[in-house]
C-alpha cells in the first residue's frame, strides 16, 4: 500500500487560452495536513475540483489510497469550498440531514451525529432558523459540520478560517488537528500562513500554474535558513561583532539581553558558542527559521515567470 493517501501526478488543465495546471504533481501523505499554497490564481482550485472529481484534467492521474481515483471515491471526500453554498431560505438542521443523506448517512444517524457537532459548537438553538438568520461565522460552523459530518477519509478545506474572528479560527484549529488525531487525511488550502505553521505537516506551493516547492513544513524552513540566531546574555553583558558573526540588532526582553546575529557559514554552531562562551556566559541560544510567510512570498517572488 502507497504511504500517500492522494497523489497526482502531471496534471495538466486548459480553459480557453489560459493553463490553469501545467504538469502538477503532489503526494498527500496518510494522516497528516498537508497545505496547499498559492497566490490568488496560481491553479490551487482547479486542482482541488479534478481531486473532487467536479471537473477532469486534460491529462495526468489522480490516485486515491494507491489506487485511481474513481467515481464513487467522493462519498469519501469532505469538501469546504472558499464560496460556501448552503441554501439560504432553508432550516439548518432540515438542509444538514439532507446533505449528510447525499453523502449515505441514514437520517437518524444524521441527527445523532449532527446533534453531537451541533452542541459542540454551541449552535443548537439554530437548528429550526433559516440560514439566512445566522452569522456569518454561525453560517461556517454549520457548513464545516455537514463538511466531516459522514467521516470521510479525505478532508478538504478551502479557506476554512475565512470570516472567523480569532475565537472561533482557534476552535476551528482544534477540530482540524483533532480530526487528523483520528486519523483522516487533511489538504489545507489558505493564504494565512501563520496557520500553515501550526497545523500542517507538509505543503506544496502552486504559482503560475505549476509546483514550485514542496516538502515538509521544517525541512522547508530549514532550506530557508540563513545562519541567523538570537543569542541571550545577562542583562548588561556587551558582545563584540568579529570574524564569526556580525551583529543585526539587539533588545533587552525578560531579564537578558538579546543579541540577533548572523553566523560565518563556515563555523559550527559549536565553535560560534564556544568562542563567545570565552568572553561571556550565554543564557539562550535558538536558530531563527523564517517563517512561511516569508518563504511564501520569496518563493513566489523567484518564481516569476
Amino acid at each position: 500500500m502507497s504511504e500517500y493517501f492522494l497523489e497526482a501526478h502531471n496534471i495538466v488543465k486548459s480553459y480557453a487560452n489560459h493553463t490553469a495546471l501545467n504538469g502538477v504533481s503532489i503526494n498527500v501523505p496518510k494522516g497528516q495536513v498537508f497545505g496547499l499554497l498559492g497566490p490568488n490564481g496560481a491553479g490551487k482550485t482547479t486542482l482541488i475540483r479534478i481531486i473532487n472529481r467536479i471537473t477532469a484534467p486534460d491529462s495526468g492521474e489522480v490516485y486515491f489510497d494507491g489506487r485511481l481515483s474513481q467515481a464513487d471515491d467522493i462519498y469519501k471526500i469532505g469538501y469546504l469550498p472558499e464560496e460556501r453554498g448552503l441554501y439560504k431560505k432553508m432550516k439548518v438542521g432540515e438542509q444538514a440531514i439532507y446533505l449528510a443523506q447525499l453523502k449515505g448517512l441514514d437520517k437518524h444517524e444524521a441527527r445523532k451525529r449532527l446533534k453531537e457537532w451541533f452542541d459542540k459548537f454551541e449552535i443548537t438553538q439554530w437548528w429550526d432558523k433559516k440560514l439566512e438568520e445566522l452569522s456569518k461565522g454561525m453560517q461556517q460552523k454549520v457548513q464545516f459540520v455537514i463538511t466531516v459530518l459522514h467521516k470521510p477519509q479525505l478532508l478538504i478545506f478551502d479557506e476554512p478560517f475565512s470570516g472567523f474572528d480569532p475565537v472561533n479560527a482557534e476552535l476551528l484549529k482544534r477540530e482540524i488537528l483533532e480530526l487528523k488525531n483520528q486519523g483522516h487525511t487533511i489538504i489545507f488550502s489558505t493564504h494565512n500562513m501563520s496557520s500553515v505553521e501550526e497545523i500542517c505537516d507538509n505543503i506544496a506551493l502552486i504559482n503560475h500554474s505549476q509546483v514550485v516547492l514542496q516538502g515538509e513544513v521544517n525541512e522547508v524552513r530549514s532550506q530557508f535558513k540563513t545562519n541567523t540566531y538570537r543569542l541571550g546574555l545577562h542583562l548588561g553583558e556587551e558582545l563584540s561583532a568579529n570574524s564569526m558573526f556580525e551583529i543585526l540588532s539587539s533588545e533587552i526582553k525578560g531579564g537578558e539581553q538579546i543579541f540577533t546575529i548572523k553566523k560565518n557559514s563556515d563555523l559550527s554552531n559549536s565553535q560560534l558558542l564556544a568562542g563567545i562562551a570565552a568572553e561571556n556566559e550565554i543564557t539562550s541560544f535558538a536558530e531563527c527559521l523564517p517563517s512561511m510567510n516569508e518563504i511564501f512570498i520569496r518563493t513566489v517572488e523567484n518564481s516569476k515567470p
